[in-house]
């Protein structure tokens, strides 16, 4: 996991290498942020995550009395915005740092991540959710190619893995639904039990995009069979608020 996490990784920061500074300074797809503003947000995140695989506390970045996720990382971006070439330096940095004290972690002791805890392998894989995520941000914004991998089957695995909580946020009951997907590779994933009411077949990167709330479930060739399928996708998320 934490593997797959350094090569996600690697992947973005083979992109952000070239870019020029007018693309540094571009809007990105992230709503009111810039390319530079996206990669703060991923040095500040990974930051988060060192200080919270080395103590037992809540990391700083979340005690900014925000009343959301959304809020909280809004107001950390404001107060650190820099220079892209010092963004960028930060973000590797600190990249390596967070993969350092993810790999020599105790991979069952559960640590504080925002309003929970996980375990350092959960927490590597939020956090290749979130580098794919405003990856995106910034490859769609550019038009920029930076091709899907085998690596979303960590991404598909946690959004479905959290559709209970998903169901529960959105003021519904959770319902088991199982899950078919594709990968870039061909690979075919299955999530959930077989015998579930409820059914989701198809792209693995379209149900992933859904997840992070980068594509609508209209805007996919996904395939909803029984009682709960669409409400399903209608909830799905691949990270925290």
């Amino acid at each position: 996991m934490i593997d797959d996490l350094a090569a996600e990784q690697d992947s973005l920061e083979s992109v952000l290498t070239g870019l020029t500074d007018a693309q540094w300074s571009a809007p990105s797809a992230a709503a009111g942020w810039s390319v530079t503003d996206v990669v703060l947000h991923l040095a500040q995140t990974e930051e988060a995550v060192v200080a919270a695989v080395n103590s037992a506390g809540t990391p700083d970045m979340w005690r900014r009395g925000a009343s959301s996720v959304d809020d909280a990382a809004e107001a950390a971006v404001q107060a650190e915005r820099a220079p892209a070439a010092s963004v960028f330096a930060r973000w590797q940095a600190a990249r390596h740092s967070s993969v350092q004290a993810l790999r020599a972690a105790d991979p069952h002791e559960r640590v504080q991540w925002v309003a929970s805890t996980l375990t350092p392998p959960g927490l590597a894989t939020t956090r290749l959710a979130e580098h794919w995520a405003h990856g995106l941000d910034i490859t769609d914004a550019l038009q920029l190619s930076r091709p899907d991998t085998d690596r979303l089957r960590h991404i598909a695995w946690l959004g479905h893995r959290t559709l209970p909580y998903s169901f529960q946020v959105a003021g519904q009951e959770p319902h088991e639904v199982y899950c078919e997907l594709t990968g870039p590779s061909g690979a075919v994933w299955s999530y959930g039990p077989e015998t579930a009411e409820s059914t989701i077949r198809g792209s693995a990167a379209e149900f992933c995009r859904v997840g992070a709330h980068r594509l609508a479930p209209e805007q996919t060739s996904l395939q909803c069979e029984g009682p709960y399928a669409a409400a399903a996708l209608r909830v799905l998320r691949n990270y925290a608020a």
